[in-house]
């Protein structure tokens, strides 16, 4: 039997929750799907779990950074499995309060895979659901590495489930799970290994303030290989063996574990999509302006899945989702916007961006000033004995806009708002510098960087 409703969402995460949220309190008839616990990655096993096992590292580390600054904590050391349950504390009750919010919202929830019978013709198992409109927010997956042997690749979903962590963890790739996990493995007492098959990782962020956070992480005891790319692993009775390739050298790395951190992609491939005509790319599903198909226009795709030139983090998707479901239900009127969408890499310290660098400001031939300076010997950095921090702030000659600015320090992922805010509301610079800040704080240094 056929179940007819007006949206059919893919998808429990930030996007689909807020599509399907937004059209059941006008009165629509939803249904939701989702083969994995209901909650989305965000939630589950994605920002907020991640950010407890980094709060957990980041005290660890300032409390060993104060050592014979006033602070004794010789024997001041991670639980692992204790961090885990108070991780799971977080994570545990998501998918069942996700359920139980559908059901008092009137969504029809199903779980399992979704298949594209139709245009707007969804197969869950032996369901078939039938939509006016079908909106794709599935998410994204592991990338396929390519390499032989990647079967034995532990994704980072699977690290934050470790009961234990193993003695040797090697991450293969130069991204944010690399970098924030690696942080928090080595603090935790494994010792750590990062692969990277280009010169520079985390490619996003500003290059100067990268190398600083390599240098960090290296001063933190992790073994960061840059131009590094792993071609093989191997798996023996004792340990796992990864092959790479390195200056045109072979080059082989010993590890207990072997964690994929070589980027996500879309979790769309299995959707059936093609043969039912719904266009789409490596970045996702192909939409115009609004978030609509560009080839079905009953069907619309939001966050990780779409192909909409957002980044791939919570906000935006929950952003899109709601932009979304606006033209669902009042037609197509409202289109993204992505300025100042501000972005955090959650190692210790944070490293944090928004708006153009100056790469990108350069290739729109803007002229514009750069303020810069490594501020380990700023009070916000000496007080905590925090010996690797900077800032980069761009603002355009003329009208004194905030192009972009970057961040690395203890509370960037907090400062970094604050310029979001700036570049968003269209603040100038010099509105900035009059502004009154609390002091001592990271966000009073906003005008010593103006």
């Amino acid at each position: 039997m056929t179940i007819k409703f007006d949206v059919i969402a893919i998808g429990t995460g930030s996007a689909a929750s807020a599509v399907a949220s937004r059209c059941r309190k006008a009165g629509w008839q939803v249904a939701i799907v989702d083969s994995r616990p209901f909650g989305g990655t965000c939630a589950l096993r994605g920002c907020d779990p991640k950010k407890v096992l980094v709060g957990a590292a980041e005290a660890v580390d300032w409390t060993r950074r104060m050592k014979g600054k006033g602070i004794q904590a010789a024997k001041l050391q991670i639980d692992w499995p204790e961090l885990m349950r108070f991780k799971r504390s977080f994570t545990e009750p998501v998918p069942r309060r996700r359920e139980d919010g559908f059901a008092e919202a009137g969504i029809a929830a199903f779980h399992g895979r979704a298949r594209f019978a139709g245009p707007t013709t969804v197969q869950v198992g032996e369901e078939t659901l039938e939509g006016r409109h079908v909106v794709i927010a599935a998410g994204e997956v592991p990338a396929d590495v390519g390499i032989p042997g990647a079967e034995h690749l532990t994704t980072s979903d699977q690290f934050m489930e470790l009961n234990e962590l193993p003695r040797r963890i090697l991450f293969i790739g130069g991204g944010y799970i690399a970098f924030e996990f690696a942080h928090v493995a080595a603090l935790a007492g494994s010792q750590v290994t990062v692969l990277h098959r280009g010169p520079r990782p985390l490619a996003l962020f500003d290059p100067d303030l990268v190398d600083q956070l390599v240098a960090r992480t290296r001063d933190l005891g992790i073994d960061v290989h840059l131009g590094t790319e792993a071609i093989g692993i191997e798996k023996s009775s004792s340990q796992l063996i990864v092959q790479a390739l390195a200056a045109g050298e072979t080059a082989t790395f010993q590890s207990d574990m072997v964690v994929h951190s070589a980027g996500r992609v879309p979790e769309i491939n299995d959707l059936n999509l093609d043969a039912v005509g719904i266009e789409w790319a490596k970045r996702g599903v192909r939409v115009n302006e609004f978030l609509q198909s560009v080839s079905i226009p009953a069907v619309y795709a939001a966050g990780d899945a779409a192909d909409s030139g957002g980044s791939p983090l919570a906000p935006v998707a929950s952003y899109e989702g709601l932009i979304v479901a606006a033209n669902l239900l009042q037609g197509n009127h409202q289109r993204p916007n992505y300025l100042g969408v501000p972005s955090v890499v959650f190692t210790i310290p944070s490293l944090a961006a928004v708006g153009l660098s100056e790469r990108e400001a350069g290739e729109q031939n803007l002229k514009f000033r750069v303020r810069k300076e490594m501020t380990s010997i700023w009070y916000s950095s000496r007080r905590v004995a925090e010996t690797y921090s900077g800032y980069k702030v761009l603002v355009e000659e003329g009208t004194d806009r905030i192009l972009g600015a970057h961040i690395l320090g203890s509370e960037a992922g907090e400062v970094i708002n604050l310029f979001a805010l700036a570049i968003r509301s269209g603040m100038r610079a010099t509105d900035l510098r009059h502004v009154l800040f609390a002091y001592p704080t990271s966000g009073s240094n906003m005008t010593r960087m103006l």
